[in-house]
């Protein structure tokens, strides 16, 4: 576990983002998290990819705790067992496979670690299938311009999250995509939504049922949107400065004299980069 998120990776200054609540960060092989013990799921992930090297192995690692986080602080196999979640990736396994054979292998087992994990819906959509195609959208972008890009990862945390053994479970994730082009910063921000389509007091009495019968939260298939970066600050918390300022979407909204606003996407080609 070295190396971590480099802020270098692209250009100085693009720092990992830190909230304002406790974290505890946690460097592994090209990717970091800020790690909230308070949740038992991380803050924000971020990831440095080398398009240009990026090694395809097979889908081969073992989930496990991280030694240097109480493991009752960490959403464990019981989070997930006998139930409808999936452990989510939250920096994608693939991303950080890259460099030499054992530092590939390496990154790959990394990313099965429960901090670097979020539960998520286990049915495949159409919304899920658009979440997981998005970074390679983005870096067949950027490989015009070296193929590189760093992409950040996090949850939605709201005061109304579902509990369900003893996890509070995001309804809302969020991911930025930045790469360079000839020296400029260039950014796009998106955010699935697994809220399940009910009116709020239908949700209220679902969400009571479950949580009585000991039932994982009712979740919804992935709504995917494009969003303005700022949107990502403005629910978060998190300083996204340096990002807003890239975000190619809002930019090219207000070209067109658009007042900056969120897409939800059906197809990759909607992406606006």
């Amino acid at each position: 576990m070295s190396g971590g998120y480099s802020s270098e990776f692209l250009r100085a200054g693009l720092e990992l983002p830190s909230p304002s609540e406790t974290t505890i960060l946690l460097d592994y092989t090209h990717f970091s998290v800020r790690f909230r013990p308070d949740r038992k799921l991380a803050a924000i992930v971020a990831v440095n990819i080398e398009g240009s090297q990026l090694d395809p192995l097979a889908r081969e690692g073992t989930w496990h705790f991280d030694s240097r986080v109480p493991e009752e602080q960490q959403a464990g196999p019981d989070v997930y067992a006998n139930n409808a979640f999936d452990r989510g990736h939250l920096v994608r396994r693939l991303d950080p496979v890259w460099g030499d054979p054992a530092t590939a292998k390496t990154a790959n087992q990394e990313t099965f670690v429960f901090t670097n994990a979020a539960p998520q819906i286990d049915k495949f959509n159409q919304g899920k299938q658009l979440w997981s195609g998005l970074e390679d959208h983005v870096l067949g972008h950027a490989g015009a311009f070296g193929a590189r890009m760093s992409v950040f990862t996090g949850p939605v945390f709201r005061n109304d999250d579902p509990p369900y053994r003893g996890v509070h479970v995001p309804r809302k994730f969020w991911k930025i995509a930045a790469w360079t082009n000839d020296a400029e910063l260039g950014a796009a921000g998106f955010v699935v939504d697994q809220t399940p389509l009910l009116d709020e007091v239908e949700m209220e009495k679902v969400t009571k049922e479950r949580l009585l019968a000991e039932e994982p939260p009712p979740l919804g298939p992935f709504r995917t949107f494009q969003v303005p970066i700022q949107d990502i600050e403005d629910i978060t918390g998190l300083p996204l400065e340096v990002l807003v300022k890239a975000d190619r979407l809002a930019r090219g909204q207000r070209e067109l004299g658009e007042k900056p606003k969120a897409i939800h996407l059906e197809a990759l080609e909607q992406i606006r980069l």
